[in-house]
């Protein structure tokens, strides 16, 4: 590998770093802006702007922490330029296709830990390779690697889970108990008390601490900052009470600033800690390279010269700062990153992302018994006390800026407060501590106190951590082996190597960004069922149907593929249609929320409608269920390669099909137009459909009793002809609870007539 070489690898390097940076932040951005989204505090524009402005402060600050990638891992000193070249190009490449995976799915991870594990498996990789070509032992393989510190890496950044979720259900649940939901009244006691302890903590942690990391501080000032921190968080301390108390007595909501600054001083937090996950390893490169080619043999010489103290340039900070920013703004996958976050905290019940899963359940079971247990040993009167100040059904309602808030301000507060504290220590001590994992963490341990996770909520929000959690030990599993892997083909296949591993990494990156506009488009679709703006109780009920249609819709058009697939015995196309079973279910569990809804706003504003309107309720459990049915027993059939059916069988379930698809296509047009429909010739085709069913069952029975159609098919059969009468029965009887509900209001003018 000639010299020339080198530098080109080198460029391929910053290169990489820069895509490095925008596949990082998608993800990272869930660290600062979930709070403040997730409670509304401001217009989306103006909480990004805010942030911003923290991620190009705190870039400055991380020049400390670039040490991690130029000696943190491994011992520079035993590796050549080429060596470390390798261990770093496989670093970068490995790195973009592990985020850019966990970004395309939505998942929160740690670009800390994938850069650690990252650099670790890469650089073992090279050392027991370099360990065979010298003919040495493996256990050698120690003296290359910093084990004691690699070890306090890993050690802190697991440590940092129950640390933060700890500290994050303590406060929180010690904020609530003094402020309680409504927390209007004493915050205009004793607010600006505790928002002065809130701004001075956030600023010990940031400023006082993160200082002698930064990149423009001189010894002296950082010295004179350590030396005088008390005075000036007393300081601090003072003059932030005394501004929110102003702002208090201006009848200003102080939550609100403090969350902003929070947000601020968060962003500052990650940029100044997690920017060496994205630049460390490019930077240590360009550093490697100048110090090898000031060398008379530049590659043979051992590159010990990484390991002294060299501070980053504050020009290429903020520049790497700048593409962070601009990624955060333009990223469509950090918005589908921080969504994950905002829905397991989200204080009410709402759509769940995930499904129940039988450790969560337990995990629930546990802890339920556990605090029955523990609150035995308190006395009664404590604990009505303290329930009723816990209560998040005094919560009073909350000014929407951008629809409804997931939580309030004060637990957006205590997040910021508890997050910024914890990662920006761990920056002052040049730990590169997972700001993902502890903002997470904070966040789950304050919706747990807050008891966002209620009896209807909890085993769902429970497996979503599990999930986000068992993906952070597969990131450190996969980035471990990929590194690895990455580095032996460089290190054997040289440039070649590097191209075939870019066009790979290419290709990985274009197949998810394909798949994530997909998602997208299909979560676009669930949006439709937002009823959180409608006010009105006839527009209520009159969108409920709306979304009916739309539901019939995608169940006719399964209907549709899944009968298809049986018929050309298709497993795969069979087999999408299974996996949007959990979509269609859910969409069905929303509309009948969105049917409770319209219930109590009718009743509020004492509007009458057909006492049969709930009743469209069962209407749409029925119709998923057979149409679940109808998809598991294909699916089943086909895929235990049992016999398909006959020719004769699948003309007539042809039949069925197009029978049925004329009913459902009228009352998905009906619903959808908004108009009363023509009931009876609905009803003519419902008695078509079953007299052609009744047909069917005496050409069946022929085949059953000559062994012609056996007897799973047979079971098949009838199960789909069934099926088809009973959706058939459910539609007409919508359509009626429809007239009925619409009928009146028609007449006048309202919703039933659009």
């Amino acid at each position: 590998m000639g010299t020339e070489i080198l530098m080109v690898g080198v460029g391929i390097l910053v290169l990489v770093a820069v895509f490095d940076i925008m596949v990082g932040v998608s993800n990272d951005a869930v660290n600062f802006l979930t709070p403040s989204i997730g409670s509304r505090v401001a217009p989306r524009t103006v909480i990004m702007l805010i942030a911003s402005l923290g991620i190009l402060a705190g870039v400055t600050f991380s020049s400390g922490m670039m040490e991690v990638a130029r000696k943190g891992i491994f011992h520079p000193q035993f590796f050549t330029m080429p060596e470390l070249l390798t261990i770093f190009l496989a670093v970068m490449l490995t790195d973009i296709i592990l985020l850019d995976q966990f970004n395309t799915y939505g998942l929160p991870t740690s670009t800390t830990v994938s850069i650690v594990f990252e650099l670790l498996g890469a650089a073992v990789a090279v050392s027991l390779l370099k360990i065979v070509q010298a003919g040495d032992s493996l256990v050698t393989v120690v003296e290359y690697i910093n084990t004691a510190k690699a070890i306090t890496i890993i050690m802190g950044i697991l440590f940092s889970v129950a640390i933060s979720f700890f500290f994050g259900a303590l406060v929180q649940f010690l904020t609530r108990l003094l402020f309680t939901f409504d927390y209007q009244q004493r915050i205009k006691r004793y607010g600006a008390l505790w928002g002065g302890v809130a701004l001075s903590s956030i600023t010990y942690f940031i400023l006082v601490k993160g200082a002698k990391g930064a990149s423009f501080m001189s010894k002296a000032d950082v010295a004179w900052i350590k030396a005088n921190w008390l005075l000036l968080i007393g300081v601090i301390f003072v003059v932030s009470a005394i501004l929110l108390a102003i702002l208090q007595a201006l009848k200003f909501n102080i939550l609100k600033p403090i969350v902003l600054v929070g947000t601020f001083a968060l962003a500052m937090a990650f940029a100044a800690n997690d920017l060496v996950n994205f630049i460390g390893v490019p930077m240590a490169g360009v550093h490697a390279y100048t110090s090898a080619m000031a060398t008379a043999d530049p590659l043979t010489v051992t590159m010990g010269a990484l390991a002294e103290k060299v501070p980053a340039q504050t020009t290429y900070l903020l520049i790497a700062g700048g593409i962070m920013v601009l990624t955060m703004w333009l990223s469509r996958k950090a918005r589908t990153v921080t969504a994950t976050s905002i829905n397991l905290s989200q204080q009410e019940e709402g759509n769940e992302r995930f499904e129940s899963i039988f450790l969560s359940r337990a995990i629930v079971r546990l802890v339920l018994n556990t605090l029955d247990m523990v609150k035995g040993v308190f006395p009664q009167s404590l604990r009505t006390v303290v329930r009723d100040r816990l209560d998040p059904a005094n919560a009073p309602k909350v000014e929407m800026v951008e629809g409804r808030p997931s939580f309030d301000l004060l637990r957006a507060s205590v997040n910021l407060m508890v997050a910024s504290a914890v990662v920006s220590y761990a920056t002052a001590n040049k730990l590169p501590l997972s700001t993902t994992y502890v903002t997470f963490m904070v966040a789950m341990g304050t919706s747990f106190a807050d008891k966002a996770w209620g009896r209807e909520s909890a085993v769902y929000r429970v497996t979503g951590v599990l999930t986000v959690v068992g993906g952070w030990f597969m990131t450190a599993i996969i980035a471990f082996t990929f590194a690895g892997l990455f580095a032996t083909v460089i290190f054997y296949a040289k440039g070649f190597g590097v191209l075939l591993l870019a066009v790979f990494a290419v290709y990985l990156i274009w197949n998810t960004h394909r798949k994530h506009r997909v998602m997208e488009e299909e979560a676009q679709k669930g949006e439709v069922f937002n009823l959180e703006k409608v006010k009105d109780p006839h527009e209520c009920v009159e969108t409920t149907f709306k979304h009916m249609s739309f539901l019939l819709k995608e169940i006719h058009q399964s209907l549709d593929k899944t009968l298809d697939g049986l018929f050309k015995q298709n497993f795969d196309q069979i087999g999408v249609e299974r996996k949007k079973l959990i979509k269609s279910q859910q969409w069905s569990n929303i509309i009948s929320a969105n049917v409770f809804k319209a219930m109590r706003l009718l009743e509020q504003q004492g509007v009458a409608v057909s006492h049969k309107y709930p009743q469209t309720i069962r209407r749409l459990q029925k119709l998923s269920d057979g149409h679940r049915d109808i998809v598991l027993r294909a699916y089943t059939h086909i895929g235990n390669h049992h016999k398909g059916l006959l020719p004769e069988q699948v003309e007539e379930l042809e039949q069925v099909r197009r029978k049925l698809g004329v009913i459902l296509g009228e009352v998905e047009s009906t619903f959808d137009r908004m108009q009363t429909s023509n009931v009876e010739r609905l009803r003519e085709l419902d008695a078509d459909l079953r007299a052609y069913a009744n047909e069917l069952n005496d050409r069946q029975v022929p085949r059953i009793k000559d062994i012609t159609s056996k007897t799973r098919l047979s079971i098949l059969y009838y199960a789909i002809v069934g099926n088809a009468m009973m959706l058939s029965k459910q539609n007409l009887e919508l359509v009626e609870i429809f007239d009925e509900s619409f009928g009146a209001l028609s007449d006048k003018g309202g919703a039933g007539g659009r």
